[in-house]
């Protein structure tokens, strides 16, 4: 039992670390952080998005995307499309500068995945997928279980 929870906790916090390590080496030049990253990836990939439906694409919390995109706005990389709606509803417009930084972004999301996914059957990546979100919904509901039953004490 132990042994599992090593290997699980071990290989998921290399991979975790691996993503950042890549994100943080590849963007360094614009001096952009992971969170940028994300940002610019998804607003390349879902042009208009919000504030609010980055958050859930990014699995961050307001905090972090509010400051992420203040970042980005500052350096010139995205502006909102509208002032007058309220900052989270607004939706988000990259500049001709977040588009060309967010294409390498997503051509090296890309090459990433490409060699990832090297040597695997689209069968055998379909499974890993699949379990990589029940392991993760699951998680999830432990997270919350252990959460509620803190409350309730």
């Amino acid at each position: 039992m132990q042994e599992r929870f090593e290997t699980f906790t071990v290989l998921i916090n290399r991979i975790s670390r691996n993503i950042r390590k890549i994100k943080n080496q590849e963007m360094a030049e614009y001096h952009l952080r992971s969170a940028h990253i994300s940002c610019l990836y998804y607003l390349y990939t879902n042009p208009s998005t919000t504030a609010t439906d980055l958050c859930g694409r990014c699995a961050e919390d307001k905090a972090t995307i509010s400051r992420a995109l203040d970042y980005l706005e500052i350096n010139g990389y995205l502006t909102r499309k509208s002032q007058k709606i309220k900052r989270y509803k607004s939706p988000l417009i990259l500049t001709d500068k977040g588009t060309g930084v967010a294409k390498k972004i997503a051509d090296k999301i890309n090459d990433v995945l490409d060699a990832m996914n090297d040597g695997l059957t689209e069968p055998e990546r379909v499974a890993f997928y699949r379990s990589l979100s029940m392991i993760s919904e699951r998680l999830e509901t432990v997270s919350q279980t252990v959460k509620n039953k803190e409350r309730d004490l």
